[in-house]
């Protein structure tokens, strides 16, 4: 796994969450230690990705947390409006 298929697996996560598949995208800002991941959704399907009291994006974070460790890098989750 590289840092490309954490993208794809954060946009694949979205994907399935959501009414709306296909405005789903994700930009990856590779920075000095920390690649900020940008997932921007259509608006009606804010709530479903980031779910009650935030628990799906926490849960995607945690992910991402765990595929950091594996190689080596942090990643950061952004859902943007």
């Amino acid at each position: 796994m590289d840092g490309m298929s954490v993208r794809a697996l954060v946009e694949e996560i979205a994907k399935a969450l959501v009414d709306i598949p296909e405005n789903v995208s994700v930009r990856e800002v590779e920075g000095e230690q920390v690649t900020v991941l940008e997932l921007r959704v259509d608006p009606s399907d804010l709530g479903k990705v980031i779910g009650k009291q935030g628990r799906t994006a926490r849960s995607v974070r945690t992910l991402l947390g765990a595929a950091g460790m594996k190689l080596n890098r942090r990643f950061t989750l952004e859902i943007l409006e």
